[in-house]
């Protein structure tokens, strides 16, 4: 049987580089993929656009795995719903409900409080000015980080002013990898959050937010080991 092509979205900023470390894992392996870029920057791109994208980068597959970091747990699955998606996999993601846009979901789903209980438990400072290094690089290594570049990407306010588009998540297998150090959402968090609006159980990685930077061996295997 053939094996299905992963088409990996991106988070925030919307950079496929993101998942050339994975995506180096998947070849190895002799899988296919493909990472898809957004326009994160561009102030008239809203979620439609996003998904619009995702699904013409998987034009003419007959079988995909989608796999979604955060923010870009609004886009993927809303693809998913358009393309013969044997699977959803979700990293460290956000998990929407119908009609619920990206900037509701931040209260809705009470991820602030969930990161200040873990930031006390853990010994930090939940006062103190967000911190790109404590949140998302504290486990990424100083020479992946060097190869990034110093350029910064944004994301612009439609992407998170847009209502997703579903009436219900898609009938499609779906597995929540959560990383075990995520600073930004906390494991016990994405637990609740999983259970709650999926009905399912996470699958650990290793790794925090950006695990497919810090860990990406072991998040490749974990998404293999999906389908």
């Amino acid at each position: 049987m053939a094996e299905p092509t992963y088409v990996l979205v991106p988070g925030a900023g919307g950079q496929a580089a993101y998942w050339d470390l994975v995506r180096r894992e998947l070849s190895e392996r002799g899988l296919s993929s493909i990472a898809v870029d957004l326009p994160g920057d561009d102030p008239a791109k809203g979620l439609p656009d996003y998904v619009d994208l995702i699904v013409a980068a998987a034009a003419g597959l007959d079988d995909v795995v989608i796999v979604a970091q955060s923010l870009g747990g609004f886009s993927g699955p809303w693809a998913a719903a358009r393309l013969p998606a044997s699977r959803i996999v979700l990293l460290n993601a956000m998990v929407p409900l119908p009609g619920e846009t990206a900037g509701q979901w931040w209260d809705a789903t009470g991820s602030a409080d969930a990161r200040r209980d873990n930031d006390i438990r853990e010994g930090r400072d939940p006062d103190a000015n967000f911190d790109i290094e404590t949140y998302f690089l504290h486990d990424v290594p100083a020479e992946t980080i060097a190869a990034l570049g110093d350029e910064e990407y944004g994301e612009a306010d439609a992407v998170f002013t847009t209502p997703w588009g579903l009436d219900a998540w898609p009938d499609i297998p779906t597995t929540v990898l959560a990383g075990r150090s995520d600073r930004f959402f906390p494991f016990a968090f994405q637990q609740r959050v999983a259970r709650e609006r999926l009905g399912i159980e996470v699958t650990e990685v290793p790794g925090g937010h950006l695990a497919a930077l810090s860990q990406p061996a072991e998040v490749a295997e974990a998404i293999v080991s999906t389908t």
